[in-house]
């Protein structure tokens, strides 16, 4: 069934490039029919993947109508015979539609993030799945709490230096897209691509699947109390998620700060209860006694993996520059009000934990914060998995924004195809890049083992951040002239620099599989880069058809180039 629902929905985009004159009564936005048909594909494919027999059967089914169709269909003297039984007429309505876009009639993306909405987007992209899942991964490798701790905190003061760096950065080079804007204008376009190939390829799809998956584990868990939910129901409720978030991408800007801010506020809110149940804790005189133990400085390393991870997306604010009100001043700002909230929230978060559960207790769960649920609230317990999977839906938006501008600025490099530097005419947000983005994650939440690309993801953020930082330092050398309204002090950059080489070359010593994988990954966006963004003389077929390509594209999502007068 969802097969051919998905084809006639395809069908229905199909006549909408084919036949755009046709009258239609009721016109969608036409993110509608795109999001419904990947979730049908999405559907049909990991049921086949699940449970193959059936839909082999399906397929067979299928096949089997074939040569009922020439036998029955197709020969026309056997037709002639059905025609004043099957009688039939074709209905056609003719219509044309007249849309206006902004007010100034210029489609380009608008200055409509404000500080509380940047301060939400980091502190919403930060606070997801990591800190009620990491805490176990830190704790098993420093193996005492004390250390533990030290480690929390060192992680928040390792991001809030990082940060630092791409408030300068962000000022200086004040345009979407983050990372590869800083790279693309150090180091040139092949380190760039790379930084995006590994991106668009791992980095964003595994982290946005990640905590999709542990927001649909969360949500499902209220239906199946007791017992794991179905793996199939939890993936496809992955996959609504993602799909749901893209299309409210697409619709407007504002709405995804809005849903940004509410659903931050949200997961502060779980976590203070989570802070306020430890300190009475503490205060009725039960708590863990704090002990240090000696940690290899390997281990160690793979301690603040684990840490690092849960502070993830602190930088995700420097992807939507372009569209944040009066960057020079709120960029600095949000990231000066959100580091230190999260990572004051963070450490009396793990304080709260250990208060409450033994070490041996703490590392028998990989979710730490239901297992403090259970403990402390009894019957009410459920709030936890509420809060967990409200928190993962909000970190997914922010990703989902972020990732969308990401796309955005490589494709007006040219190093993405061109549909991906184009803006909706009525709702003015980059609808076919957040598309762009959002297939990725939906096929890899086909892959049975999606957590064990965490450590592809972490060693390629840790290298890819490093190049930023080392960006801005060659770029302090090569253009002094430039004019930086935030200058931090030498030694902040450098710092930054240094802590991430060492922790990525003794995470590598002390695990070097992934990171092997992981240096595969950018390896092979080599020949990619040289093949379709180097080469520059193509032959005449490629170019008309991707001419043709993009032209239909545009037709069907609507959607022209920035500043594109109507």
């Amino acid at each position: 069934m969802w097969l051919w629902v998905a084809v006639s929905i395809i069908a229905m985009m199909y006549l909408r490039w084919k036949e755009p004159d046709w009258e239609r009564p009721i016109k969608l936005n036409i993110i509608i029919p795109i999001i419904f048909a990947l979730c049908s594909v999405f559907i049909v494919v990991l049921a086949f993947v699940e449970d193959p027999v059936p839909s082999g059967y399906g397929l067979l089914i299928n096949a089997l109508g074939i040569p009922v169709y020439f036998l029955f269909i197709y020969w026309k003297p056997k037709q002639a015979c059905y025609t004043a039984l099957f009688g039939t007429r074709n209905l056609c309505i003719m219509v044309t539609s007249d849309e206006k876009n902004s007010r100034d009639g210029k489609v380009e993306l608008k200055k409509k993030v404000t500080l509380f909405n940047g301060v939400t987007m980091i502190v919403g992209c930060i606070i997801g799945s990591g800190i009620f899942l990491t805490p176990v991964g830190v704790l098993r490798q420093t193996q005492t709490i004390g250390l533990s701790l030290i480690v929390w905190a060192l992680c928040g003061v390792l991001s809030t230096l990082g940060a630092l760096c791409y408030a300068e950065l962000g000022t200086t080079i004040p345009r979407s897209g983050g990372d590869f804007a800083y790279i693309i204008t150090a180091f040139g376009p092949l380190p760039a691509f790379l930084f995006l190939w590994v991106s668009l390829t791992i980095i964003r799809p595994t982290c946005q699947a990640v905590v999709a998956l542990t927001f649909a584990k969360y949500a499902t868990q209220l239906f199946f109390p007791g017992c794991e939910p179905p793996n199939a129901a939890v993936r496809i409720l992955a996959a609504l998620c993602i799909c749901a978030l893209a299309y409210i991408n697409c619709a407007g800007v504002k709405w995804a700060t809005r849903i940004q801010d509410f659903f931050t506020s949200a997961k502060l809110l779980a976590l203070m209860l989570i802070i306020l149940t430890g300190i009475a804790w503490l205060c009725m005189g039960e708590f863990t006694s704090y002990s240090f133990k000696p940690a290899t400085a390997g281990m160690i390393a793979l301690a603040f993996y684990n840490g690092l991870f849960a502070y993830g997306g602190w930088n995700n604010l420097n992807f939507v520059v372009g569209e944040l009100k009066d960057p020079q001043r709120n960029l600095p700002r949000a990231i000066m009000i959100a580091l230190p909230l999260v990572t004051v929230v963070y450490v009396l978060v793990n304080v709260a934990y250990f208060a409450v559960l033994s070490p041996s207790e703490f590392l028998t769960s990989d979710a730490s914060g239901v297992l403090f649920g259970k403990r402390m609230f009894g019957v009410m317990a459920w709030i936890v998995p509420v809060f967990v999977s409200m928190s993962c839906f909000g970190t997914v938006n922010g990703m989902l924004f972020g990732s969308g501008r990401l796309v955005f600025v490589g494709a007006q490099e040219g190093q993405l195809p061109a549909i991906g530097c184009m803006i909706h005419v009525k709702n003015l947000t980059p609808s076919p890049a957040v598309i762009i983005t959002c297939m990725p994650s939906l096929v890899i939440l086909c892959v049975r083992d999606i957590f064990s690309l965490i450590s592809f993801f972490s060693f390629n953020v840790r290298v890819w951040m490093t190049v930023s930082v080392l960006g801005m330092l060659y770029l302090r050398w090569k253009k002094p002239m430039w004019k930086r309204p935030i200058k931090l002090n030498i030694i902040i950059p450098i710092i930054f620099a240094l802590c991430s080489v060492f922790i990525v070359v003794l995470a590598f010593i002390e695990d070097p599989k992934p990171s092997g994988y992981g240096l595969l990954i950018n390896a092979l966006g080599i020949p990619v880069y040289l093949l379709f963004i180097y080469w520059k003389h193509k032959p005449d077929c490629y170019t008309a058809l991707f001419g043709k390509a993009t032209e239909f594209l545009q037709k069907l999502l609507y959607v022209v180039p920035q500043e594109s007068a109507i």
